[in-house]
């Protein structure tokens, strides 16, 4: 039997199912509670039940004490309702709202994706779950005190492994490392999640994403949110490479246009070679989105790719109408210091 969870201070309802936790359901209807374990661990989602009957889960003392119960309080991560409540808690806004944390993590596994793209898929400790905004990304924290910058692939609904696309680059000691003796089981450590490139969900305005490269790891993580929270406004991808070997995961984009009458995906390749056969776009990514949108007055631009690409999309977007604050971007740094 569904329950109506009210959320105090916002006035923010939802409905939750009998087998969902508090935090479950609140992030099946798309608001964003604090978390950290999600099993009753760390204590991120403490809340206050204010009204009506929970379920407490199960949980360790260190995280809710027999004082914090007396005083009303629950672990939303682990809590059932039993009924309708009210409970307060603050929601998360805005990246600023996310707590940054250093944590270890283990490769799960080595998928590879082309000749020169590998999605590393990483697992946290057991009582520890990373929240993020769709979109954001990580610091692989390096042992001689270098940072290595990915995106994650995933959407937040989906983080029992943190995924991240990983392209060749010839010389880089740390793609060489993950290409050629990176191993399942290896440790490493990371800084997370960063940055303002993540899903601006409060506006209705039809979304134009841009992605060159492995900048459509971003990519698929907003665009599998959104997917998640049955967004209905119409949303293209257009993605951008140099041949078709370069396109490493298009049958997923592929996927969503059949699936979702909203979405629309164009793969442009800008040097096609002859075995390509290639029947489709050609040229730059960016120029495409021009020709096809004499005005972009009425949209949300997302670009993720390389620096070149996505200045040139900024400059020649606002030229076409497109209003500044509406042109959110993410610029992977191919150097020693940021590689994505």
């Amino acid at each position: 039997m569904p329950h109506q969870i009210t959320i105090q201070p916002s006035g923010h309802t939802l409905t939750a199912h009998d087998d969902e936790t508090i935090l479950a359901a609140a992030l099946r209807e798309g608001f964003m509670l604090p978390y950290g374990c999600r099993n009753g661990a760390c204590g991120t989602c403490k809340g206050k039940v204010l009204s009506g009957a929970i379920d407490y889960g199960e949980f360790q003392s260190s995280a809710l004490s027999g004082a914090d119960i007396d005083a009303g309080k629950a672990l939303f991560c682990v809590a059932h309702a039993l009924g309708d409540i009210t409970i307060e808690c603050r929601e998360v806004g805005a990246a600023k709202d996310i707590q940054i944390k250093t944590l270890p993590c283990r490769v799960h596994k080595l998928e590879r994706l082309a000749h020169d793209v590998m999605a590393l898929h990483l697992k946290l400790p057991a009582n520890e779950r990373l929240q993020f905004l769709a979109g954001q990304y990580i610091d692989i924290l390096l042992k001689d005190g270098q940072r290595r910058s990915f995106s994650l692939a995933n959407a937040p609904h989906n983080d029992d492994f943190l995924q991240l696309h990983v392209r060749h680059i010839p010389g880089g000691a740390f793609s060489e490392h993950i290409f050629n003796t990176m191993k399942e089981k290896d440790i490493l450590r990371f800084e997370g999640p960063l940055g303002s490139f993540f899903l601006r969900e409060e506006g209705d305005k039809p979304i134009i994403f841009m992605a060159g490269g492995t900048g459509f790891a971003p990519v698929k993580a907003m665009l599998e949110h959104a997917f998640y929270h049955h967004a209905n406004r119409e949303m293209v991808l257009y993605w951008g490479a140099r041949q078709l070997r370069d396109l490493y995961l298009p049958q997923l984009p592929g996927q969503w246009q059949q699936e979702y009458p909203n979405f629309t995906f164009i793969p442009v390749l800008s040097e096609p070679v002859p075995e390509d056969a290639w029947p489709g776009r050609t040229g730059y990514v960016h120029e495409a989105i021009l020709h096809d949108f004499p005005s972009l007055s009425g949209f949300e631009v997302y670009a993720c790719g390389a620096p070149g690409m996505v200045d040139a999309a900024h400059t020649a977007f606002v030229q076409q109408g497109l209003p500044e604050d509406a042109f959110f971007a993410d610029a992977f740094l191919y150097q020693t210091t940021a590689v994505k």
